[in-house]
Order: structure tokens, then sequence, then C-alpha cells
């Protein structure tokens, strides 16, 4: 990824955030982060990653919302980011925050286990 496409995928991905967080009106969109946006080599497409807090059902109704949202959320785009054309903006929701606390979840439990059950050393003696 080129440097301009970086600096493009930031500003896009800063200026989403604000927008969801304070101007997207709809009550259906709950806790939501962008977390990243990558952009085409053309800057033609942003693909968005949203982090959304909440259950599965509360995801896709929030995913619903922002996609009814994403003609609202381009037109901001192209209100802020300098570029010769808008580009058009893919949602994926980004899951990878419930991967890390599901492993960090594993992990503790794991500790835990190990404390309530210590591995035990051999008690044969060593022999010269």
């Amino acid at each position: 990824m080129s440097r301009r496409t970086e600096q493009v995928g930031d500003e896009i991905q800063r200026l989403l955030g604000e927008v969801i967080q304070n101007e997207v009106k709809d009550p259906r969109v709950g806790f939501v982060t962008v977390t990243g946006v990558t952009m085409t080599p053309d800057l033609q497409r942003a693909n968005v990653r949203i982090s959304i807090m909440g259950d599965d059902a509360q995801r896709k109704e929030t995913m619903r919302a922002l996609e009814r949202a994403k003609g609202f959320l381009r037109h901001r785009v192209g209100e802020e980011v300098p570029l010769r054309t808008v580009p058009q903006l893919v949602l994926h929701l980004d899951t990878s925050l419930d991967h890390a606390l599901r492993i960090g979840e594993v992990l503790r439990d794991l500790e835990r286990e190990r404390l309530e059950n210590p591995p035990r050393l051999d008690d044969t003696e060593e022999q010269p």
C-alpha cells in the first residue's frame, strides 16, 4: 500500500468514526468503532472495518442501519476529504476483537486450571 492510500484511508477512518458517533441519528446504530480503512490503489473503493459491541442480533441490526446510511456517509466523505472522486464504501464487520477476547478468556481458564492442578514432578530419585 502506498503512502497516499494509507493517508486517505486514515483520514476516512477518522472522519467516519466521528460521523457515525455524532451525526448518524438511526437508533439501531449501537456502539460502533471504525477499526480500519483499506483503500484500493486507485482510491475508488474503501474497505471499512467496523467493530460493534453487542450480541449477534444487535450487530446485524447495526450493520443493516449502517448499510442504509452508506449514502450519507459517502456524501460526508466527499465533503471532507479532497479527492477527485468519492470512493465507494464497502462495510465489513470486524470480529478480531471478539477473537482476541476469546483467546484471553481461554488463557485465563488455562492459568486457573494450572493453579488448581499444578503439574506433578517425577518422584523418582536422580541416579548418579
